[in-house]
């Protein structure tokens, strides 16, 4: 990627006491945080340059890396975090070229992490069945991916069953994965792979429990991930008070014969 910034690029800026805000480089528009910047005055500028404010405050412009962006996505729903997103994808062992189905695509964070990792001969396809939220996750995946013709988004209850079949690896985010289990097993492929994250212990024993009774899965694995900050400041080396601890389990299974 060129390292200097372009229309419609995201980017985000970082204050001196390390905040982050994100935003879009659109034609004809005002950046405003703490003072004003004309999007159009920063094309052309390098990524890692300080750039300054109206109110005379500086700022440091960088395109935002993944676990930059999804905090700030536009969102009307809960976002996987990165760490847990990370953890999926190697768990999952999503692979360039794989064809992938998402069942519950919120606001779009792990559809665009997927369409990294699958790659341009890939394929992804998304169900949803909230429209507005589909809505939202199309917009995100425009605006800080980019074009994905490799993607497709259904407006669809996946309870009714996946139009694919024979998929290597399927995602599902929704609240009661251990009903949609047959029709995970008729979308993936022997030996794929099935990962799904619930954030409720109730989740985690009824979708378990449902897998290890059932013939079709095997291989089943859950576990959560905790990220812990640290604070280096001269002689004062600490964690941080605050941290990402519990945010949900992953599940992950095996489709057998």
């Amino acid at each position: 990627m060129d390292e200097k910034l372009r229309e419609n690029d995201a980017v985000i800026f970082v204050d001196q006491r390390g905040r982050k805000y994100l935003k879009i480089l659109r034609r004809g528009t005002r950046i405003t945080i703490r003072g004003e910047l004309p999007s159009e005055s920063l094309w052309g500028v390098s990524e890692g340059s300080w750039v300054t404010f109206s109110s005379g405050e500086r700022f440091l412009v960088l395109r935002p890396t993944y676990a930059d962006l999804v905090p700030n996505l536009p969102r009307q729903a809960q976002v996987i975090y990165p760490k847990d997103t990370g953890v999926m994808l190697l768990w999952g062992d999503v692979f360039p070229g794989a064809t992938v189905i998402e069942g519950g695509v919120g606001a779009g964070a792990l559809t665009i992490a997927l369409l990294r990792a699958i790659g341009p001969q890939g394929r992804l396809i998304s169900y949803e069945i909230r429209e507005d939220f589909a809505t939202i996750a199309a917009k995100n995946v425009a605006n800080f991916f980019g074009p994905a013709p490799n993607w497709s988004l259904k407006v669809k209850d996946l309870f009714e069953g996946f139009d694919e079949t024979a998929v290597d690896r399927l995602f599902l985010d929704l609240a009661e994965p251990w009903k949609a289990l047959d029709q995970v097993a008729n979308a993936l492929r022997p030996g794929g792979v099935f990962v799904c994250l619930v954030p409720t212990a109730l989740q985690l024993k009824e979708t378990v429990q449902a897998l290890q009774d059932s013939r079709e899965f095997d291989a089943v694995e859950c576990f959560e991930t905790l990220m812990r900050p640290w604070s280096v400041r001269g002689l004062s080396v600490r964690p941080v008070h605050r941290m990402v601890a519990h945010s949900g389990w992953i599940i992950v299974a095996r489709r057998v014969v």
